[in-house]
C-alpha cells in the first residue's frame, strides 16, 4: 500500500458513503455505500451518532478499520460500523478514521501512524506474513490498542470450520470461537463491572438485547480477561438451534471484555451481526467509550475478573500498583519469579536485565533474546496473568544505536518504565528516546560508593532539571535508609519527579539494616505511603524489593503485601472512593 493512500481520512469515506465511487483501500465498495444510502441506514446511524466524546483526546488520535475477510461473504453489519465509527469520530472530535483491506497497512511503518486497530468482523485468515503478524503484535503489546467485533474472534483461523492459524492471536483477544444460537437470539444482558468506564452508557443496569451471541471457550478465561457484561443466566430462556457447542459448566457466558495485553489495550464485544447494532444509540456509546479506551484517552481498569480482591479494588480506586521487583527474586530464573508473583495474588512485576529467563532459555533476560524467546516470556506472562511494569538495566548507552536498541527491547516486552543509573552525558539520548518510545526512565539510587552522582535525591533532581516528566526517580527505600537519608524528607524533595519507587522496611537504621516485614521496622512505611497518597502521586508501581532471607522469605513478603493491602484499603475508604 502506498503511504499517501493510508492517509486519507474520514472526509473521503463520507464522500464514498455519498455515492462515488469508493477506492479498494477503503474497504467499502460502490454498491455498500448505495446500499447505506437506499435501506435508509444512514440516515439512521446519522441520528444516532453521540455527540461528545468520554473525554478529550490528549492528542490527534487515528484508529485504522480492517474490514477484510477471507473465506467468508462478510456480515452485512460491516458497512454500518465502518461509517458509525466515522462519523462518531468526526461529531466528537475523538479520533478520525482510515479504513482498509490491504494487509501491507500492519507493516511497521503503516501501524506506526495509528494508536489502534479496530478489526470490523474480520472473519477468516487475514494475512499469513509471519513479519506482518508480529508487527500487530508488537504495535499492541508495546502499546497500541485493539478493537474486535464478534467475527473477529474467529480472525487468523482458516474458514470454513474456524481452524485455529494463530494461537497467539485469540490469546492477545482473549478468546475463540464463534458457537451460538439464532441470529437475532434474545437474552438479558448483567452488567459484571457496572462502575467500569466503558459501561457508563447503561446506567449500571443490564438490559436485553437481540442479536447473535457467541460462545467462548479456550482460550477464554476471566483469569486473563476483565468482563464487562455477560448473559444473565438467571433470566434467559436460551432458546434456538445451537450452532456449534454452546454449553459452558460453569455458565459464564461473557459477551464484552476488556484487557492488557503488556502495555496494549484491548477491547472486545461479540455483539455485532446484525447492521442494527450501528444505529442503537446505547451501544454506539457504549463502543465510542470503547474506541477511546483502545486509542489511550479513557482510563479503564483491567485487572482480570477472576483476580479481583477488595485489596485489588481498592488499590484501582487510588491509581496503585503493588508488584514484585525481579530482585527479591533473583536467585530464581524469570519464569520461578513469575511463578511466585502469581502464588503471592500480584498482578505485576518488575524486570531484570542480568537474571536467567528460565532452564530451557538459559539467558539473561535483555535484548540478546530472539523474537521466539521474547514469545516465551509473553507467553508465561499471561498464563499466570502477570504483567511486566519496570524493568531494570544499570547503564544505558548514549550512542543513538545503543540506545534504540535498548528503548526497542523496552517496547517488546511491554514496560512503562526503565530504572536504570545512567551516565549524565547519555540523558540527551535518553530523553529524545523516552519521548518517542513513550517509555519512562527513572533514576535508580545505590548507596554513595555504587552511586556517587545518585545516591542522593538531590543529584537526581539534579540530573532531571528542566527535563521530559518522563525522567524522574526510582526510589529504593533500604538504600536510602542504609545512607541516613529519611524516606519522608526525601520524598518531599522529588514530589512528582517520583516515578517508580523499591519499597523497603529495615530492622535498623544502618549501612547493615536488613529487610524486614513492611510496618515491622524503621521505616515509616505507613506515613510514606499515606504521604504519597497526600502529594497524589502514582507510581508505576510499588515495588516489593525483599533482599534478605534469599530462599526463605515468601511469608514475610506475604507480610508485606498483607500491611500494603491494610493501608490501601483504609486510604480508598477513608476517600470514600
Amino acid at each position: 500500500m502506498k503511504t499517501q493512500n493510508i492517509d486519507r481520512t474520514r472526509r473521503d469515506f463520507l464522500a464514498k458513503t455519498a455515492g462515488i465511487l469508493a477506492a479498494p483501500w477503503l474497504g467499502i465498495t460502490a454498491a455498500e455505500a448505495q446500499t447505506l444510502l437506499r435501506t435508509g441506514w444512514r440516515q439512521r446511524i446519522e441520528t444516532a451518532i453521540p455527540t461528545k466524546a468520554f473525554a478529550a483526546p490528549r492528542k490527534r488520535r487515528k484508529l485504522l478499520i480492517f474490514d477484510l475477510n477471507v473465506g467468508y461473504g462478510g456480515h452485512s453489519s460491516i458497512p454500518a460500523a465502518n461509517l458509525a465509527f466515522t462519523l462518531m469520530g468526526e461529531k466528537t472530535g475523538a479520533f478520525e478514521t482510515v479504513i482498509s483491506r490491504d494487509p501491507s497497512v500492519f507493516s511497521p511503518a503503516n501501524l506506526r501512524r495509528f494508536d489502534a486497530v479496530f478489526l470490523n468482523n474480520t472473519v477468516g485468515n487475514l494475512f499469513e506474513d509471519p513479519a506482518l503478524r508480529q508487527s500487530l503484535l508488537e504495535f499492541v503489546y508495546g502499546g497500541g490498542g485493539l478493537l474486535g467485533v464478534h467475527g473477529t474472534s474467529v480472525a487468523f483461523t482458516r474458514w470454513p470450520g474456524a481452524h485455529e492459524d494463530w494461537p497467539e492471536f485469540g490469546i492477545m483477544l482473549g478468546a475463540r470461537g464463534a458457537n451460538h444460537r439464532d441470529s437475532d437470539e434474545r437474552v438479558f444482558i448483567k452488567l459484571d463491572d457496572p462502575t467500569n468506564p466503558l459501561n457508563q452508557p447503561f446506567g449500571g443496569t443490564g438490559f436485553e438485547y437481540r442479536d447473535e451471541f457467541f460462545r467462548f471457550h479456550g482460550p477464554y478465561s476471566r483469569n486473563r480477561v476483565r468482563v464487562l457484561f455477560s448473559i444473565d443466566t438467571e433470566r434467559t430462556d436460551f432458546q434456538g438451534q445451537p450452532r456449534g457447542n454452546c454449553f459452558r459448566a460453569d455458565n459464564d457466558y461473557a459477551l464484552a471484555w476488556v484487557r492488557q495485553y503488556g502495555r496494549g489495550r484491548v477491547f472486545y464485544c461479540t455483539i455485532g451481526h446484525n447492521p442494527y447494532v450501528f444505529w442503537d444509540p446505547k451501544m454506539l456509546r457504549f463502543y465510542l467509550a470503547a474506541a477511546q479506551f483502545a486509542l489511550g484517552d479513557l482510563p479503564a481498569p483491567t485487572i482480570p475478573s477472576g483476580k479481583l480482591t477488595p485489596a485489588i479494588r481498592a488499590r484501582e480506586k487510588l491509581g496503585w500498583r503493588l508488584g514484585i521487583e525481579a530482585y527479591t527474586f533473583h536467585k530464581y530464573t524469570l519464569f520461578q519469579a513469575i511463578d511466585k508473583t502469581a502464588r503471592l495474588g500480584l498482578p505485576y512485576m518488575g524486570g531484570l536485565s542480568f537474571q536467567k529467563v528460565s532452564k530451557e532459555i538459559p539467558k539473561n533476560f535483555d535484548d540478546k533474546l530472539t523474537d521466539d524467546e521474547l514469545k516465551q516470556v509473553r507467553l508465561k506472562l499471561d498464563s499466570a496473568s502477570v504483567r511486566l511494569l519496570t524493568y531494570y538495566i544499570h547503564q544505558i548507552p548514549g550512542d543513538e544505536a545503543g540506545c534504540r536498541k535498548v528503548f526497542e527491547f523496552g517496547r517488546k516486552i511491554g514496560i512503562e518504565t526503565f530504572m536504570s543509573e545512567p551516565s549524565p552525558d547519555a540523558m540527551d539520548t535518553i530523553e529524545k528516546f523516552c519521548d518517542e518510545y513513550d517509555i519512562n526512565v527513572a533514576i535508580h539510587n545505590h548507596d554513595r560508593k555504587v552511586s556517587p552522582q545518585y545516591w542522593h535525591p538531590a543529584g537526581v533532581l539534579k540530573v532531571c532539571q528542566a527535563r521530559s516528566k518522563r525522567i524522574g526517580a526510582c526510589a529504593d527505600l533500604g538504600y536510602w535508609m542504609r545512607s541516613g537519608i529519611d524516606p519522608l524528607k526525601a520524598l518531599n524533595t522529588l514530589k512528582e519527579r517520583l516515578i517508580t519507587v523499591q519499597m523497603h522496611d529495615l530492622h535498623e537504621l544502618s549501612p547493615q539494616g536488613h529487610d524486614v516485614p513492611w510496618g515491622t521496622g524503621v521505616g515509616k512505611t505507613k506515613q510514606f505511603i499515606e504521604q504519597i497518597h497526600r502529594l497524589g502521586i502514582r507510581p508505576t508501581m510499588f515495588g516489593l524489593e525483599y533482599s534478605y532471607n534469599w530462599f526463605g522469605s515468601m511469608p514475610d513478603i506475604a507480610g508485606c503485601i498483607e500491611f500494603f493491602n491494610k493501608v490501601s484499603m483504609q486510604l480508598a475508604k477513608r476517600d470514600k472512593i
